[in-house]
């Protein structure tokens, strides 16, 4: 770390108990921006600390959806985003026209909509969910109503074949991160690492034929199907000594720390959010400095889209 950055790392800790403010990052921050955060985890887990947080600001190092989410749970507390552009293309696969008009289409089916979408597509959701309970969520749904998932089409396909059910019909998005990861990339390096714990997102595009491949044993080693806060898990539990890991790489950081005995190796080097990484120490500084930049959701579509954000968080 330069002196720049323990200069900013030294005024973000001072800012934050100062201002009565929490930090929440995701798994997928940079090492500086996960170093001073309270919290550190994925979707699933971010939303419950910023339900249950006591501070009054809450300064969310992930992206935009993210900090609506936490946003909604949170009305009477200020929400900042420490950069506007820290988007997300998976979001960005669906908007509520689209969502209104595919409701349209089967207006007897019962919509689930994953994390990483807009308030506005929440809101006009029946449940949300993440990669950590979305088998869940669906499996809850009764098995004669239609269900619609969205927007990621292959952590639909993981689904649809975890819960066997015919109908589901799914959106054709991708996270542009985890749709470059391919089989043919695991292939090569699982043929090479035989003794190493292979650790897989559910947004990958590989997912369904990796399924399909351990089902049938063509793997030697064991493959696990997991959202990011599940790696950390296994990470921990796992008696492997070496693990194989399909996702944005930002997540290496926080497994190596936690297991320095370990080895981590990535599927892919550059599997990297470019969303994720727009957020770096100095601008957590500005953040809390400036009060910039406020992520408010009209109260109207707050509320809708709450209902669908509790019952992703009752289902766990």
């Amino acid at each position: 770390m330069t002196m720049l950055e323990t200069d900013f790392r030294r005024q973000v800790l001072k800012l934050k108990e100062e201002r009565n403010a929490v930090i929440l990052a995701h798994n997928y921050q940079v090492p500086e921006v996960q170093d001073v955060a309270d919290f550190i985890g994925d979707s699933l887990a971010l939303s419950r600390n910023a339900a249950s947080t006591k501070a009054d600001l809450i300064v969310f190092c992930g992206v935009h959806f993210m900090a609506e989410t936490a946003s909604i749970l949170c009305p009477d507390k200020k929400v900042l985003i420490p950069d506007l552009e820290a988007g997300c293309s998976l979001a960005s696969a669906i908007n509520a026209d689209e969502l209104a008009a595919w409701k349209a289409e089967h207006p007897d089916a019962v919509v689930v909509s994953y994390v990483n979408t807009s308030a506005e597509v929440k809101a006009l959701s029946d449940y949300c969910c993440t990669s950590a309970n979305a088998a869940k969520v669906v499996a809850s749904i009764p098995a004669d109503r239609k269900v619609l998932f969205l927007p990621d089409m292959f952590l639909g396909a993981y689904v649809a074949e975890v819960t066997k059910r015919k109908n589901m019909y799914i959106w054709p998005g991708e996270c542009h991160v985890h749709a470059g990861i391919k089989a043919e990339d695991i292939n090569k390096m699982l043929a090479t690492l035989k003794s190493a714990d292979f650790l897989v997102h559910p947004e990958c595009s590989c997912t369904s034929s990796t399924m399909y491949h351990m089902a049938k044993g063509d793997l030697a080693q064991k493959g696990h199907v997991l959202s990011t806060e599940g790696m950390m898990r296994h990470a921990r539990s796992s008696e492997a000594r070496q693990f194989v890991v399909a996702t944005e790489t930002g997540i290496l950081y926080r497994m190596k720390k936690e297991n320095p005995d370990k080895e981590f190796i990535p599927v892919k080097e550059d599997a990297v959010c470019k969303y994720m990484k727009k957020i770096t120490l100095e601008k957590v500084y500005n953040s809390l400095a400036n009060n910039v930049y406020e992520v408010k959701v009209k109260p109207d579509v707050a509320d809708k889209a709450r209902l669908a954000i509790d019952r992703m968080l009752a289902i766990s």
